[in-house]
C-alpha cells in the first residue's frame, strides 16, 4: 500500500483547502450527523435526570472501553490478543454504537495511521495542522480515500454504498482483508446506521427524551472528543518515553477518560501489545479487563512487550533515535 511522493503531495491539497473547496455529499452527511449529536447536548441540562446520567455513563463505558479500546483498537486493529468469536463479535458490536464507524472502516483507517504515522500518508496527523488531526480530516473523504484505499474511484462515485452505511472512504481498503472475509463484519458495514437508529429508538421508548439526549447526545460527544484528543493532543503535547519515529506522546490526564489509550507513545512503540499502560502506575482500564479475561481463560495469546524490546527503544539508548526530521 505504498504512496509515492507525488501522490502524497496530492493528498495534502484538499486538507489545505478545507474552507474553500466544495464538499461532497458524503462529507455533508458526516457533518450533519456530528452536528446533530452536538445539538442534542444543548438540551442536556433541561433534560437531566439521574437515570439518564447513569445510562450515559454506562453506555460510555460499554461503547468506549469494551467497544473502541478493547475491540476496535487492541483486538481487531492490532490483534494483540484473541477472543472466542462470540465474544469478539459482542465487543465489536459495542463499538458500533460509539458512533465512530463500523469495524472495517475504523480498523482500515487506524492501520493506515500506524503505517504512515505523522507523515503525509497519515490519515489524521497534526503535521497537517492541529484541527485537521482533531476533526476536520473527517470532512475530507477524497483525501482519506487516496491515503487508505489505493484503488479508489476517480470520479468519486461509490457504487457499492447504500443509505445505511456511514463510511468516509470512496473505495475499498486493502488492509482489512481479515475482517472483510467475515460475514458479521460485512453485515455491520452494510447496515451500520440502522444499528444506531435502533439504539436511539430503544432509549426513547425506555426513558423518553432524557435518555435520548444523554444516551445518544452527551455520551456520543464525550466518546468522539476523547478519541479526537488522542489523535491530536497525543501527537502534540506530553512526554515521549520511547524512541519512536513519530510525534507520539503520553498524556496521563487524557488516559483517565480514554480508558488508557492516551499512553500513546507507549502504544506506537509497542503497537502489538495488549497493554498500553506499560508501567504499573500508568492507569489502563482496557488492560485490566484484558488481564481479567486472560486470567479466567477467555483471552488467549495476549501480547506484551519484552524487556529486550523495551531496552532497545528506551530514550537513554543512543543506538535508536527519534527522527530529527519530525521535530
Amino acid at each position: 500500500m505504498g504512496i509515492s511522493k507525488q501522490e502524497s503531495k496530492d493528498n495534502m491539497e484538499p486538507a489545505m483547502q478545507f474552507c474553500s473547496r466544495e464538499w461532497t455529499i458524503r462529507e455533508k452527511f458526516v457533518a450533519f450527523y456530528i452536528f446533530i449529536v452536538h445539538i442534542l447536548c444543548i438540551f442536556a441540562p433541561s433534560q437531566f435526570t439521574w437515570n439518564a446520567f447513569w445510562v450515559a455513563i454506562a453506555l460510555y463505558v460499554i461503547t468506549g472501553l469494551f467497544g473502541i479500546s478493547i475491540s476496535y483498537h487492541r483486538n481487531l486493529s492490532h490483534r494483540s490478543f484473541n477472543l472466542p468469536k462470540w465474544l469478539e463479535y459482542l465487543f465489536a458490536y459495542c463499538g458500533v454504537h460509539a458512533f465512530q464507524g463500523d469495524p472495517i472502516d475504523w480498523v482500515s483507517t487506524h492501520r493506515c495511521h500506524h503505517q504512515y504515522a505523522d507523515t503525509e500518508g497519515d490519515p489524521h496527523s497534526p503535521t497537517q495542522g492541529f484541527w485537521f488531526s482533531y476533526i476536520t480530516w473527517l470532512f475530507d473523504s477524497i483525501t482519506l480515500t487516496k491515503k487508505v484505499c489505493p484503488e479508489y474511484f476517480i470520479d468519486h462515485k461509490d457504487k457499492k454504498r447504500s443509505v445505511f452505511t456511514l463510511v468516509l472512504k470512496y473505495g475499498r481498503p486493502d488492509n482489512v482483508g481479515d475482517l472483510e472475509k467475515q460475514t458479521f463484519y460485512r453485515f455491520i458495514h452494510d447496515t451500520y446506521v440502522l444499528h444506531l437508529i435502533a439504539l436511539a429508538i430503544l432509549l426513547y421508548v425506555v426513558g423518553g427524551t432524557p435518555f435520548l439526549v444523554w444516551g445518544m447526545g452527551v455520551r456520543i460527544v464525550m466518546s468522539l472528543h476523547s478519541t479526537f484528543m488522542v489523535n491530536s493532543i497525543c501527537h502534540s503535547w506530553g512526554k515521549q518515553q520511547w524512541q519512536t519515529k513519530d510525534l507520539t506522546r503520553n498524556n496521563w490526564w487524557l488516559s483517565l477518560i480514554s480508558f488508557g489509550e492516551a499512553w500513546h507513545n507507549n502504544h506506537h512503540a509497542f503497537e502489538y501489545s495488549a497493554r498500553v499502560g506499560i508501567e504499573w502506575w500508568q492507569l489502563d482500564l482496557g488492560w485490566y479487563v484484558i488481564w481479567f479475561l486472560q486470567a479466567i481463560g477467555v483471552a488467549t495469546d495476549v501480547k506484551q512487550p519484552s524487556e529486550s524490546h523495551k531496552q532497545r527503544l528506551a530514550m537513554d539508548n543512543p543506538k535508536e533515535g527519534v527522527s530529527k526530521s519530525l521535530k
